[in-house]
């Protein structure tokens, strides 16, 4: 058995350590919001948190998550309403959606890291995360306005 915390949660599982974890979660765990896209972790569609830091859950093996917090998409808040999750609403940024819970928590560890972001950090973080749709500008202009809406709730 393999224990984590996934989404603030206590789970364990029954799988070989050497399984990705992205199959874990969507397999295993039935959260399925975190998606597969390449499978050699050069498109971020299968972007998690491990500890807060944004890995590619398709190469990332549950024996590294064993014992460490998780969070996918579906934690990333309680009622889907994360600055950058209201902003991807407000712009109307998806077109497909596929890629987008990748982007979404890709740009979560960018705001938390740097809460002002420029145009370039914002394209320099979000280099990894392919959209066959091309949204890129609307991504770019979510993020501002969720760095915005972080800005003037938190009061800096």
């Amino acid at each position: 058995m393999i224990s984590l915390t996934v989404n603030q949660k206590a789970c364990e599982v029954n799988v070989s350590p050497d399984m990705p974890l992205l199959w874990v979660l969507r397999d295993e765990l039935n959260l399925t919001g975190t998606k597969y896209g390449c499978g050699v972790a050069q498109c971020g569609a299968c972007v998690v948190h491990l500890n807060g830091e944004a890995v590619r859950s398709c190469v990332t093996k549950i024996s590294r998550a064993e014992g460490q917090n998780v969070t996918t998409i579906e934690g990333l808040s309680q009622h889907n309403d994360h600055p950058l999750q209201k902003a991807w609403q407000e712009i109307d940024v998806p077109q497909c959606g596929y890629c987008h819970s990748g982007q979404i928590m890709s740009a979560a560890v960018l705001l938390r890291e740097n809460p002002n972001p420029t145009d370039q950090d914002i394209d320099d973080a979000m280099a990894g995360n392919i959209c066959r749709c091309g949204t890129y500008l609307r991504v770019r202009q979510a993020i501002h306005l969720a760095a915005d809406v972080q800005h003037n709730k938190d009061g800096k």
